[in-house]
This record gives C-alpha cells, structure tokens and sequence, in this order.
C-alpha cells in the first residue's frame, strides 16, 4: 500500500502540467478510506496535523519529488512535446520504450496487455528561455513504469552524457546516487513500482 501511494505521488509530480494535491494527501491523510467526506463536519474530513497522524516517510519522499521537479524545467515545460528532434540534436523531446529498449509502436500503444514502459525525456530538446532570455538547458531523464505484479527486466538505452544515476525507486521509496548502469545493461523493476533515473555524466 506505501508502495502505491508513492506511485501515485510520483506519477503525479513527474508530470506536466500543475500538480494538484489534496491537503494532508502528502502526509498519508485516507480519510478512512471515505473518498468523499464534504458533508462530514467530524474526525473524519478534519486535518489532523500531529506528527503522531504524519507519514513521516511519506512527507519526506514527497517533499524531494517537490525538490526534484522545481529544481528540473523538463518536468514543467511550458509547451506541449513533439516527440521529434529538436533543433537538429538528432534525439526527440521525448520517447516511449518498451522493457526491451526499444521504441514503442503506435500499434503496441493500442495493446491491451502493456505492463511496463518507460519514457524519456530530454533536457537538451527543451524550447523555453529562463526570466534573462537564455535557452534552458537540463538533465535528461528516464521514467520507468511497472504495473505488473511481477518485477520486469528493464533494458536501458543509452546515455548521451555516462551513466544513469537512480533518483527514486518507489519499490524503497528512496534513490541511491551509487546505483548507475550503463546504456544496454538491465534495470531490474520490481512489480508495481516507479523508477526515475538521471543521465549524468562520469565527473558529475
């Protein structure tokens, strides 16, 4: 159950758009399990703000998600992508993969029986310019989805600057900075969980 809520969280926060959470929801707030408790005026709809009431965990993986995607522009463009290449950089604004590497087909979008895919976002494709005019650069980033119960060897493509560092794995909830892999090599996902990796570079 601590393994979805992170899911949840994760998807919502790496997405594009503005992030919308309900209050307490980053602290493990279920309201019992009532998802709708507008007429409630009791226990059940009040925000209980005790630390005995806190995910402290929970609190603390959201509050490096938040970290995360305030730090990296690729996680709030201002337009929407392309998923072609970019200024002649040869590499889309994003790409779709499957757990073998390789890129997804318009018919496999249409399966019905897709577990895991991945998708990859570019931070050298980026079109905005910061508050001084200068173009935005960025990390390069890879998301790994598994809704399989199963865990799922995931075949990584290859880096454009080293390896892939692991930022966050909602399967501990935690990312290790000395956890990388090379492009070709696996990432082994466990069942219904969320990996996000980062392309740094050796020296970085």
């Amino acid at each position: 159950r601590g393994r979805q809520k992170r899911n949840l969280l994760a998807t919502l926060l790496l997405s594009q758009g503005v992030p919308m959470l309900v209050a307490g929801d980053e602290r493990g707030r279920s309201q019992h399990g009532n998802n709708n408790t507008y007429c409630q005026d009791n226990a059940l709809n009040w925000l209980d703000w005790s630390d005995e009431a806190t995910d402290a965990d929970l609190l603390g993986f959201v509050c490096r998600l938040t970290r995360l995607r305030a730090k990296h522009p690729v996680f709030h463009r201002r337009h929407f992508f392309q998923g072609t290449p970019i200024r002649g950089a040869g590499l889309p604004d994003i790409g779709w993969l499957k757990p073998d590497g390789s890129e997804m087909s318009d018919q496999e979008w249409d399966s019905d029986f897709a577990r895991c895919l991945g998708v990859f976002l570019s931070g050298d494709a980026l079109t905005e310019h910061d508050y001084r005019g200068r173009p935005l650069r960025d990390d390069s980033f890879l998301v790994m989805f598994n809704a399989h119960h199963d865990a799922v060897p995931f075949r990584l493509p290859a880096p454009r600057r080293g390896r892939w560092q692991v930022l966050i794995d909602t399967a501990d909830g935690a990312g290790d900075a000395e956890r990388s892999y090379l492009g070709g090599q696996t990432y082994p996902l466990t069942g219904r969980s969320l990996a996000l990796l980062v392309d740094r570079s050796d020296a970085s």
